[in-house]
């Protein structure tokens, strides 16, 4: 087994660092993916502080990766080299279940392998993509297509899936209006998806001090919530609210927004339980619900729509060396909109 030149938390908590660590062969249906650019999500944050729970050390994160094919195995029939591809959050699951029969591996019900801080089939570590290499299995990486560069796709693997899935699968469109909780590394994605699906878009964020680059980015609408007269003057006007951010908010009040019928789904996840007054949710037929990236299949959709539409993240392209000063300026929210590493 080979090793690679990767950026590690050798511990909890712990600054990442430059460090080697194993690279499996590439197997039968495996493809050796070079690894060019890897977003930094706020959930590598939290896994590296064990946020969500004991994790596995040293810990290479990264899930948002974009890079060119360099090996195939002998039965790859997907990609060849040089092909442009991408890794999102996960790298293996059961194939057998219900959820992974449907196209829905996300919810896989045996048990997703996550890109890192996981184990693999063989009881292996699994390393995420703040290296320069990774292996994959053909049918967990993604085609990007020619027209998106691989520094503003890379974001896309975990935070335009995201926003992506739960839009389609609420049918945003022509004729609704939906408002997106927070403007940040996901809620950016939201507003220039759901714009280009057709949808009325509101942004909700605490100030308005990003409220020109959430008017450029598609969005009609930009309100403080911090502002009481928001929740008063919006009442009953949404169809669909995501709320995107990680802190717990006042879930009554932004269900208050909806129109009877319509659904408030959460796609970032606090550390502390939410409450809810069902008086909330019974008084106009509401829905809370929730939404976690997306499959395959409707990864390779998001991309293929992202291209279509022109539309990539917005991002700071960064070296390795500046991972723990992006991880610390994520936290003080001064980042528009998402810190891409160049590996």
């Amino acid at each position: 087994m080979a090793n690679v030149s990767a950026y590690a938390a050798p511990a909890a908590k712990a600054p990442l660092e430059l460090t080697t660590v194993p690279l499996r062969e590439t197997g039968h249906h495996d493809v050796l993916i070079d690894v060019h650019y890897c977003g930094i999500c706020h959930s590598d944050i939290h896994q590296v502080n064990e946020d969500w729970g004991p994790a596995i050390f040293p810990m290479v994160p990264g899930h948002e990766i974009a890079g060119v094919v360099s090996a195939v195995g002998a039965g790859v029939t997907k990609y060849q080299v040089g092909d442009r591809v991408g890794v999102g959050c996960f790298v293996d699951t059961c194939r057998k279940c219900a959820n992974c029969l449907a196209g829905d591996e996300q919810y896989c019900t045996g048990g997703m392998i996550g890109t890192y801080n996981s184990r693999d089939k063989q009881g292996e570590p699994t390393y995420g993509g703040y290296g320069k290499q990774i292996v994959v299995d053909e049918n967990y990486a993604v085609r990007i297509p020619d027209s998106l560069s691989l520094d503003v796709a890379a974001p896309l693997l975990c935070a335009g899936i995201t926003l992506y899935s739960p839009l389609r699968h609420w049918k945003a469109g022509p004729g609704q209006k939906v408002a997106i909780v927070g403007l940040g590394g996901l809620g950016h994605m939201g507003v220039k998806i759901a714009h280009a699906l057709g949808a009325e878009v509101t942004v909700l964020s605490q100030s308005l001090r990003k409220k020109d680059d959430g008017l450029r980015l598609g969005a009609s609408d930009f309100r403080a919530t911090s502002d009481p007269a928001t929740f008063s003057e919006l009442a009953g006007t949404f169809d669909l609210i995501i709320n995107t951010v990680s802190a717990n908010i006042p879930l009554d009040s932004y269900l208050g927004l909806l129109r009877t019928g319509g659904t408030l789904v959460n796609v970032g996840a606090p550390e502390n339980p939410s409450p809810v007054s069902m008086f909330a949710l019974i008084g106009g037929r509401k829905s809370l619900a929730g939404s976690m990236i997306g499959g395959i299949r409707e990864t390779q959709e998001m991309l293929d729509f992202c291209a279509e539409h022109g539309i990539g993240s917005e991002i700071e392209v960064i070296g390795g060396e500046q991972i723990n000063e992006a991880y610390e300026r994520i936290l003080a929210s001064d980042v528009r909109y998402r810190f891409v590493i160049a590996l």
